[in-house]
Order: C-alpha cells, then sequence, then structure tokens
C-alpha cells in the first residue's frame, strides 16, 4: 500500500488528532453514564479516521474512488448509533449517544482526511451543545410526549375529573394505564403532550387540587 502522498508523522498526527477529539466528546458522555461512552466515541472516532486515511492514501491512483469508504462510514455508523436507543414506556432514549457516535464518526473523518480546522471546531461546538445546551434544555417546557404519574383514592369517576382538569389546560391525553388497586388506592399512568403555552408545574398543581389525587409525578 503506497502512502508516500502524507509523511507518516502527518499520519500519525491524524490519527492522535481523531483520537483525542474522540475522547472529549466520550469523556462528556461517560460522566453521564450513558452507554457509549469515553471508549466507544475515542475507537469511533479514531476507525473513522482510519478508514478515510486509507479510502484517501491506500486507493489514491488506483482508479477507485476515494470517497467510496468514507461515504459507507455514514450508513455504518448508523447501526452502532441504533443500538444505543432504547424505548422506557413512552420515552424514546439514546438519542443524543447516537447523534454523538454519528458525529464522532464525521469528526474522526475530517481528521483523517487532514481538515484539521473543521474536525476541532465541530467537536467543540458538540460539547457546547452537550453541556451548556443541556443546562439551557431543562429549563424549557418540553412540549413532546411525556409521562405524568398518579397515586390516587380509587372511587368512582376519579378518571374523568382528572380528564376535566387536562383537558381545562388543553393537555391531550395520548395514552393511559391503571395498576391493580391497593389498599384502596390506584396509580394512574399517563402519557400526555403539553400545548405551547402550558407548564408541568401548571398542570401538576392544577391536578395535586384533585379530590383524591394524594401524589403527582413526572416521569422522565
Amino acid at each position: 500500500m503506497d502512502i508516500a502522498a502524507a509523511s507518516w508523522w502527518e499520519i500519525l498526527l491524524r490519527l492522535i488528532l481523531a483520537l483525542v477529539l474522540g475522547g472529549l466528546i466520550g469523556l462528556e458522555r461517560e460522566t453521564v453514564e450513558k452507554p457509549a461512552g469515553l471508549r466507544t466515541h475515542t475507537l469511533v472516532t479514531l476507525g473513522a479516521a482510519l478508514f478515510t486515511l486509507i479510502s484517501k492514501e491506500g486507493f489514491f491512483g488506483s482508479g477507485a474512488d476515494p470517497a467510496r469508504i468514507a461515504s459507507n462510514i455514514v450508513v455504518g455508523i448508523g447501526f452502532l448509533g441504533a443500538g444505543t436507543i432504547w424505548r422506557s414506556g413512552v420515552n424514546v432514549q439514546g438519542l443524543t449517544t447516537a447523534a454523538t457516535l454519528w458525529t464522532s464518526a464525521a469528526i474522526g473523518t475530517a481528521a483523517g482526511a487532514g481538515f484539521y480546522l473543521g474536525a476541532a471546531a465541530a467537536t467543540a461546538l458538540v460539547v457546547i451543545v452537550l453541556i451548556p445546551f443541556k443546562a439551557l434544555e431543562k429549563r424549557l417546557p418540553r412540549r413532546g410526549l411525556t409521562t405524568v404519574e398518579l397515586l390516587l383514592v380509587d372511587e368512582p369517576g376519579q378518571l374523568g375529573r382528572i380528564g376535566t382538569v387536562l383537558g381545562a389546560h388543553n393537555v391531550n391525553i395520548e395514552h393511559v394505564e391503571m395498576s391493580e388497586r391497593m389498599d384502596q388506592h390506584v396509580t394512574i399512568t399517563l402519557a400526555v403532550r403539553l400545548p405551547a403555552r402550558v407548564t408541568r408545574d401548571e398542570v401538576m398543581g392544577a391536578l395535586a387540587d384533585v379530590d383524591g389525587v394524594e401524589q403527582v409525578r413526572w416521569k422522565e
């Protein structure tokens, strides 16, 4: 394999850069205890960089399309990312980790191609999205499908009263689950969608005021 187009130290630099940049993203995922953490992101970025080097240096001048391997990185990383996504009730988790894996592959590809500025800038932006944006996201009211769990006294008409309160706040009920009766109490789990101008605190306060409701909590 002829890799004379790039010196050995430049190839080594690109691989090390990919390792470091992938490690920075993986470190953040590791600190929040995600399934794909430091080692996974580092290996994805390093592997993407190596595949890019093989594509760029190994097949250059052979008549083969040097972009072919790099384009398949985009497709292949999707299978790995899909493995980090799972469903918990009405919530889908792991999407952010899957996105960071996909972005890490892009960063590794950029590092392997020698696009140092793009790789470094993208890593910095990813870190910004993962850390400061996370704090900002917690301050924003969620408008997607979410779950509220209520512990209430088991008596006729309870579900109707709860539906009336939610309807008054224009909250859509997507799904209802009810636990078995225990000690004259029952737990109701509702998958709901909040309108744009209604906060969780408002809905929680209204539900807590319903006669017979003893506990209200949101489930993440």
